[in-house]
């Protein structure tokens, strides 16, 4: 509500300078679904100029395009004066701007859903392109001609996707079949990032499950991620259908990488440059990959308790063993949970040591039995974590006096 009556104040302002301002686009259609928003946009016929000059706090994102980020009480607003564009280059940028009445902005719009306007000191609708019919009807309708739409943005395809699957919304006809039409377009006017972005919108809702689905209908998902060319509708679904159990706070590559699931690390990483993911992504994409292989080993493979303590003791851990298990088939599922859930009971200390870095004998306590920093001590600090889990040992002193025993303790 703040949010709100924060942008309120910078529409009284623009309008008591005389100029026609709304609240527009997705918080527009948002408010009219019952859908509570903080993100608001403002659209004004005030030129930037003299939105700088009207407000102190400003940051000038994107002055060639209108647009301009007025900062009141430390939250930010994005303020964009009515414009039309033309001449679209390379699918995704206008060559020439100029300003435009209400009516004319909205029309340059994606779909009849954002392109509402609503006048927050008269609490009035202004409705340009019927997108409250379309809200009603729940249909995605690009404005006008959905060619063109496409191919100012090629990114509006993927879009349409997301809002479809977000509000449970069908694509309008012609607008389907233009989606269908260029789908094989996407690249290279749109940048990967801009794609995974909206990825990760999806992954905001939980859709990413029916997105993908909608994705491949329409030829998209193959057009981002070739390897998928030959794959059939019912692979697609066998290989989603566990994502309805997944933790809500999954990484979005593990969505993807479950598309996937049989390549090496190594095609596995190729995919994370392929999608220009961030250092984060790709180490847990690490993780990802080395905890697949510890958690379906060979039966007669011995893993040691410390190798357990150190995967449970990662945050990532509990995703994985949610995604694997839940991977499972149904009559599988409770063994794999009772195991790891056993398991992480009996190493329940050992993966809080872990955790707060307070193992049971370190450097000093080395130091204070005549052992220098070094290779040796490092070597050592290992065995003695090794000898703490895998024994259950919970005394330092004895801990040590097993060290004692070893080759390794005398060496010079």
């Amino acid at each position: 509500m703040r949010n709100f009556a924060l942008a309120k104040q910078i529409v009284q302002t623009l309008v008591k300078a005389g100029f026609t301002t709304y609240f527009a686009g997705g918080w527009v259609r948002d408010y009219l679904m019952n859908h509570p928003s903080d993100d608001i946009d403002i659209a004004t016929e005030a030129p930037v100029d003299v939105i700088q000059k009207l407000f102190s706090k400003t940051i000038p994102v994107g002055l060639a395009f209108g647009i301009v980020i007025v900062v009141v009480e430390g939250h930010q607003f994005e303020v964009a004066t009515f414009r039309k564009e033309k001449d679209y280059v390379d699918g995704r940028r206008p060559t020439h701007i100029e300003s435009a009445t209400p009516e004319k902005d909205a029309l340059r719009r994606d779909f009849t859903i954002n392109g509402l306007f609503w006048d927050p000191l008269t609490e009035t609708l202004y409705d340009y392109v019927e997108g409250q019919k379309d809200l009603t009807a729940r249909i995605i309708r690009a404005i006008g001609d959905p060619h063109a739409r496409f191919l100012e943005d090629r990114l509006r395809m993927i879009r349409a996707v997301r809002y479809s699957t977000r509000f449970n919304f069908s694509i309008e006809i012609e607008t389907d079949q233009a989606i269908i039409a260029h789908a094989k377009s996407l690249f290279p006017s749109v940048a990967m990032e801009r794609v995974w972005q909206e990825f990760h919108k999806m992954a905001q809702f939980g859709k990413l499950d029916s997105s993908f689905l909608e994705l491949y209908r329409l030829g998209l998902l193959t057009t981002i991620f070739p390897e998928l060319q030959n794959l059939k509708l019912q692979e697609l679904e066998k290989k989603i259908e566990p994502f309805k159990r997944f933790p809500k706070k999954t990484p979005v590559i593990a969505y993807v990488l479950e598309l996937f699931p049989d390549r090496s690390l190594e095609e596995q990483l190729s995919i994370c440059e392929y999608l220009k993911l961030s250092r984060m992504e790709k180490n847990f994409t690490l993780f990802f990959h080395r905890a697949k292989k510890m958690l379906f080993m060979p039966k007669d493979w011995k893993i040691e308790l410390v190798e357990w303590a150190h995967f449970y003791a990662n945050p990532q851990s509990y995703v994985c063993l949610q995604i694997f298990g839940n991977s499972l088939p149904s009559k599988d599922r409770s063994e794999f949970f009772d195991f790891h859930q056993q398991k992480q009971q009996l190493l329940k200390k050992a993966i809080e040591r872990i955790q707060k870095k307070q193992p049971l004998v370190t450097s000093s306590s080395l130091k204070a039995a005549g052992i220098v920093p070094g290779k040796q001590m490092g070597l050592l600090l290992q065995e003695a974590e090794r000898i703490s889990i895998n024994q259950q040992i919970q005394d330092s002193q004895e801990i040590i006096s097993q060290l004692k025993k070893m080759p390794l303790w005398s060496r010079s």
